[in-house]
């Protein structure tokens, strides 16, 4: 299936509360705008190259768009194994559960690895800032990661999931603060959080705190309250918000038996849509630009004016006039926790003088 060309530009923005009249002094200087597309499409599950192969088309497409930045959702190589139960419960574990965490383990990537190679070859290629939501693989413990490329193809860094969500514990590992980025590029600063982690007010502020600009939120939460989180992380954050979802029918998926909607699969046909999407991008003043999408499968696409930032912070600076830092405080801890460490003991050198 085509994914459908959807672009939006920003609207004026008529829903601002105001107590003067707006007067508009000049036009948005061309070089501050940045043409962006969200990715609203499905993983092929089980399926790394094909769906390496996918993302490049959709890549494709929206560089033939003027696209300068594109964001895929979360868990887009690897796949988002919505529904599945892994047959888990207190105290108990199946065969199929085990052999189904198995096939999810080889679906993911290491990073880095030829697969986050290619990536960056096609940001090169395309000439695109990329943030591509995965599935890490660092042994045998997965995360839920999004990687982040610039325009000449090289790999800039990644964030991890820093809290997975309900039964998501129960196969990713977590996050720590060695990876929350933000990265000064050319189009502006640029950082991630996955889904309901965007909804952490440390994590958020954290981000705030570096700079960010363009805030993606690559999700799996096709709800329609999912808008007002974003909308309020824009306003909030004083920034762009791009939010990326999979839009997934059950055919998506791998037939019953071999992979099983728990609690629903009798009731789904092949076309049943079982994630909306939503995707949308919004606007440091609250406007959405475009989205959110609940149709299907679409490049959700809009042009930012990196000059609204200034605009809306001019009321609101979260990390700056408006932080009170006499009453708050916020200790972030970005050393990588590990495990295991080692130390080799440093040799003892014989004093020789001590026989003298």
């Amino acid at each position: 299936m085509q994914p459908e060309m959807s672009l939006v530009t920003a609207a004026p923005p008529n829903n601002v509360d105001q107590i003067f009249p707006e007067v508009d002094m000049s036009a948005a200087d061309s070089s501050s705008i940045v043409r962006a597309t969200v990715v609203q499409a499905s993983t092929i599950f089980y399926d790394t190259p094909a769906t390496l192969g996918k993302a490049e088309r959709l890549l494709a497409e929206a560089a033939d768009n003027g696209s300068q930045l594109v964001v895929f959702p979360e868990a887009f190589i690897g796949g988002y194994p919505r529904g599945s139960s892994f047959e888990l419960a207190i105290g108990a574990r199946t065969a199929k559960g085990r052999d189904d965490f198995r096939k999810y383990h080889a679906s993911a990537i290491h990073v880095p690895g030829p697969e986050v190679e290619r990536l960056a070859e096609m940001a090169k290629k395309y000439k695109v800032f990329l943030v591509m939501g995965v599935i890490e693989r660092e042994g045998y413990t997965l995360y839920c990661t999004v990687l982040f490329f610039d325009s000449q193809g090289q790999f800039l860094g990644k964030h991890r999931k820093l809290m997975p969500t309900a039964l998501e514990r129960c196969i990713w590992g977590f996050g720590d603060g060695s990876t929350i980025p933000v990265f000064d590029t050319p189009i502006g600063k640029i950082g991630a959080a996955i889904c309901w982690e965007n909804r952490m007010p440390s994590l958020r502020t954290a981000m705030y705190a570096k700079g960010i600009e363009i805030y993606c939120a690559p999700t799996a939460d096709s709800r329609e309250t999912w808008l007002a989180s974003m909308t309020h992380i824009a306003l909030e954050g004083g920034c762009f918000v791009l939010s990326a979802n999979q839009f997934c029918r059950r055919k998506d998926y791998p037939s019953a038996p071999e992979y099983m909607f728990s609690g629903s699969e009798e009731s789904l046909t092949p076309d049943s849509v079982v994630c909306a999407g939503g995707s949308s991008i919004i606007s440091p003043l609250g406007i959405v630009l475009a989205g959110p999408n609940y149709e299907g499968e679409a490049l959700i696409t809009a042009d930012l004016d990196l000059g609204d930032i200034a605009r809306a912070k001019f009321d609101f600076d979260v990390v700056g006039h408006y932080s009170r830092p006499e009453v708050f405080s916020l200790n972030i801890r970005e050393h990588p926790r590990k495990a295991v460490s080692f130390s080799t003991t440093p040799k003892v050198m014989k004093d020789e003088s001590v026989n003298k």
